[in-house]
This record gives C-alpha cells, sequence and structure tokens, in this order.
C-alpha cells in the first residue's frame, strides 16, 4: 500500500458514490491505475466490501447494546455463532478472552424491544447467562482510515 493507495480510499470513503473516471481525473492517474489499484486493494482483503453502509437508527433500532455472552463449556463458539446469526438485531459477535466468551452487538427499536432481543439470543441452550451493556451514544464510530493512515505512514512516522 502506498500514498496513491491511501489518497484512492480516502476519495472513496469521502465520496463513496465516485466512479472510477471521476477517481482517476482528480488523483491525476489513468483509468486504468484506479481500477488496477481498487482490483489489488480488493483482492488483498484490504476493501471488505462495496456495498451501502446502513445506519440502524434511521431503519427503526435506535438502541445499541453490548452482550457479553457466557456459553456452556462444551457447546462450542460455532454452535452460538449460527443460533445469533439467525437474530437481525444481531450486528456482530466475536469471541474474546476475559470475563465471558463472547460479545454481541444488538440493537432494538426500544429499551422494552431490547428485552425481547436479549430473550431471543438467550433462547439458545450453549448460552449460560449474559450481562447487557446499553449505548447512550457514540463518540467514535467505526473507522478505520486513521489506522491505514498510521501503515502508510509507518510506525513513528506519525
Amino acid at each position: 500500500m502506498d500514498d496513491l493507495d491511501a489518497t484512492l480510499l480516502h476519495l472513496l470513503a469521502d465520496e463513496p458514490r465516485i466512479g472510477v473516471l471521476e477517481a482517476s481525473r482528480r488523483l491525476g492517474v489513468a483509468r486504468g491505475t484506479v481500477q488496477a489499484r481498487l482490483d489489488k486493494l480488493a483482492a488483498a482483503g484490504v476493501i471488505e466490501g462495496w456495498g451501502p453502509e446502513l445506519d440502524p437508527e434511521a431503519l427503526g433500532y435506535p438502541v445499541t447494546a453490548f452482550l457479553t455472552l457466557e456459553i456452556r463449556q462444551g457447546a462450542g463458539h460455532v454452535s452460538v455463532a449460527r443460533h445469533l446469526a439467525r437474530i437481525p438485531e444481531v450486528l456482530e459477535a466475536v469471541t474474546i478472552t476475559g470475563a465471558g466468551d463472547m460479545w454481541a452487538r444488538v440493537v432494538a427499536r426500544s429499551n422494552t424491544d431490547l428485552q425481547r432481543v436479549i430473550d431471543a439470543v438467550l433462547s439458545d441452550a450453549g448460552i449460560v447467562r449474559s450481562s447487557t451493556v446499553i449505548a447512550l451514544a457514540t463518540q467514535i464510530p467505526y473507522r478505520v482510515l486513521p489506522l491505514m493512515d498510521a501503515s502508510v505512514a509507518g510506525p513513528g512516522d506519525g
């Protein structure tokens, strides 16, 4: 990854609907160069997707919560993950170290609706218990561009 890749990714992050031709014009490089860079970044897994980013709140789910799940010994994370994947309000789940075995980010239509979501999560026999933390406000939204900038600059280049 070099400065051109980083500049291209910033441009796409700022204007996700920009076309390859317009990106090439703004960057001052050939259209084929932009397309080749995008193909390379996608093949390397740097670019994970091209779909729109959806806002759960705008879809009617203003409550976000994080569930710490304890999984029954021998139940396995895979079967619990399969169960969670069937619940639309579960946005993501990751296995963790420390207290608990898995974190799940969930959304709900209200605090009352959150109880329904938690009940759906806990309906799997592989989950022993959960604790819930409700998010009040997003202070820093999910982001990767600063990480990319730091990796392109290199350690200590800042």
